[in-house]
């Protein structure tokens, strides 16, 4: 499978982080790009680099939570270029902290924006892929929906979606030609922390440091993405440690990935805010 020549794209979240990294790798294709984003400052600023890498960009307000604000999104790409070859779904928050303890507003909130933000972009655009009998769907999953780490349920619960939702539509939208790649990183360096609800300060630094000191950037994770995504491959997990634990669940089974992951969680090197691994 191959990308068009200057392919339609939409991308949630785009103001920072993997979704402009996103942005401005396609647009050395010479993409022409929705920029959505609920920070329009932000989203201006990756227009604008897209365009200086000579591909073509709209900004649209787009608060994946809104229905409506993803009509008026079909709306202009419609109106716009005729159809959409790429989506990416990749606006998100996190939020951490101990089930029973973590606010229910914090997991409406969450589930909203990562799992029904996703459902909400499938939903209006899979019909109109359908009917081109093209294109290409990015679902910004993550390790956390394929291992459950301790301590992040609202956040394993909605990445599992997304993941379920990616294999569902692998299967539905094959004789439509229409491909559907899950995203499964794990900590990479981004702009997340300050989407990040948690319960405990400790909690808050902790996360803060992991993905501040991460092995990889949104730009490597992207190129990752976009190659995996044009070969076919329904989960992309780039980073090592990510596709090491996978293996040992599948092997030998969740009890074994949660004994890792607790003694991750407990290591000295994690609680003063480094990775006992690096990726690259």
């Amino acid at each position: 499978m191959v990308f068009p020549d200057r392919p339609r794209v939409l991308i949630t979240g785009a103001g920072s982080g993997l979704g402009r990294a996103l942005a401005e790798q396609l647009a050395d294709r010479e993409a022409r790009v929705l920029v959505s984003d609920v920070r329009m400052d932000p989203a201006e600023d990756t227009a604008r680099a897209v365009r200086s890498k000579g591909g073509e960009a709209i900004v649209q307000s787009l608060d994946v939570t809104s229905v409506e604000q993803w009509e008026a999104a079909r709306a202009t790409i419609e109106s716009a270029w005729g159809g959409i070859d790429i989506l990416v779904n990749n606006a998100g928050v996190a939020v951490a902290g101990r089930t029973g303890e973590i606010p229910l507003e914090d997991w409406r909130w969450l589930m909203d924006i990562n799992l029904w933000g996703v459902i909400y972009g499938c939903h209006t655009f899979v019909p109109m892929m359908r009917k081109q009998k093209s294109g290409f769907i990015l679902n910004v999953a993550s390790s956390a929906g394929l291992l459950s780490a301790p301590e992040l349920a609202p956040y394993n619960v909605a990445k599992a979606g997304v993941i379920s939702l990616s294999e569902t539509l692998h299967g539905e939208l094959a004789e439509d030609h229409v491909h559907t790649t899950a995203l499964c990183p794990t900590f990479f360096r981004s702009e997340l922390y300050d989407r990040t609800r948690t319960t405990t300060a400790d909690l808050g630094r902790i996360t803060q440091k992991l993905i501040a000191q991460a092995g990889w950037t949104a730009e490597q994770i992207a190129d990752v993405a976009l190659r995996g995504l044009e070969s076919g491959e329904l989960y992309v997990i780039p980073q090592l440690d990510g596709q090491i634990m996978w293996r040992v669940k599948r092997t030998l089974g969740p009890g074994a990935v949660q004994r890792m992951l607790r003694w991750v969680r407990n290591s000295k090197s994690v609680a003063d805010g480094a990775l006992p691994w690096k990726p690259r």
